[in-house]
């Protein structure tokens, strides 16, 4: 999932363990994609190109979780979220009915999807501190779950993430693999609200950790810029970022509207999970959050209450 990052997380480590982190990071995703790989093959011709996606997908998910066993760390995880959707664009345009497909919309939804993968990816990069850092969340739930912790990982932290990434980008398929209709608004909305999204969840991760940086007080609120208008700029921009890629869907064939089920999917997972565990922690650490909280929308830019 996307990341905030936290006062408490400014400690780096060594340069050496980091990059060895990252090697074995590298090599548990090279694994999963050849565990997904050898799945696709073998269900070639056997079942649907989705459904072969579905396998391939929880397949690869099972592997990175047992790197996260094996290295008692679920960050493991965290680059899936970003890498996965680039996986199953790039198979879907390499199947053989999508041959006849446009050509145009197939280049214009690699390009978008690429965009937003190098984004969130780097973003991790920059972030990550290695196998002795884990996301709060997971902490969070080590503490207060120690017994159920590795099965709250392996189907809410992992599986459940993996499963709601997999439906928001089944809008692609039509557009990628069915369609062969013209370039038309729905395709340029889409774009608008895509690229958009990015660049609002770009500026937003940037503004905050300008202000970490900066910030000498571990109890202020950051309320500058974006942050003015939303108490999660990022969020908002994340889950915009699958309504953009829905409507692609609405471009190919509007009988693929159902596909609509991924970006609400998103919307639920992050108004009602993501944002309320951020915002206990916020109001537990910073006493200053609450009048914050009750100024700034919570999702939805808009202007400050007075």
């Amino acid at each position: 999932m996307t990341q905030v990052a936290t006062i408490e997380e400014a400690v780096q480590p060594t340069k050496g363990k980091l990059g060895l982190a990252f090697i074995l990071v590298i090599f548990s995703y090279i694994l999963a994609g050849g565990a997904a790989f050898g799945i696709g093959y073998a269900l070639t011709d056997l079942m649907h190109p989705i459904w072969i996606t579905l396998i391939a997908d929880i397949g690869a998910t099972i592997v990175i979780f047992i790197f996260s066993v094996i290295f008692n760390n679920v960050s493991f995880y965290d680059p899936y979220w970003s890498i996965q959707p680039l996986i199953i664009v790039v198979y879907w345009v390499f199947l053989p009915e999508a041959a006849n497909a446009n050509p145009i919309r197939q280049a214009i939804i690699i390009g978008v999807v690429s965009f937003y993968v190098i984004r969130l990816t780097l973003n991790w990069i920059r972030g990550w501190k290695g196998l002795k850092h884990e996301d709060w969340r997971y902490v969070k739930f080590r503490k207060e779950q120690p017994k159920l912790f590795w099965f709250i990982a392996f189907t809410g932290l992992e599986m459940m993430p993996t499963l709601i990434v997999f439906l928001s980008c089944l809008a692609l398929y039509p557009a990628l693999v069915l369609s062969d209709s013209s370039i038309n608004a729905l395709d340029i909305i889409g774009l608008v609200i895509a690229v958009g999204a990015i660049l609002v969840e770009f500026v937003a991760d940037e503004q905050m950790k300008i202000f970490l940086k900066m910030n000498e007080d571990k109890n202020e609120v950051m309320s500058l810029g974006l942050w003015k208008y939303s108490r999660h700029p990022n969020y908002f921009g994340e889950v915009s970022f699958w309504w953009g890629l829905f409507f692609f869907a609405l471009a190919a064939n509007l009988a693929w509207w159902w596909t609509v089920s991924g970006p609400i999917a998103m919307v639920i997972l992050f108004i009602f999970i993501s944002i309320p565990m951020l915002e206990n922690k916020q109001l537990a650490k910073r006493p200053k959050y609450e009048n914050y909280k009750s100024k700034v929308s919570m999702f939805i830019p808009w202007f400050p209450r007075k």
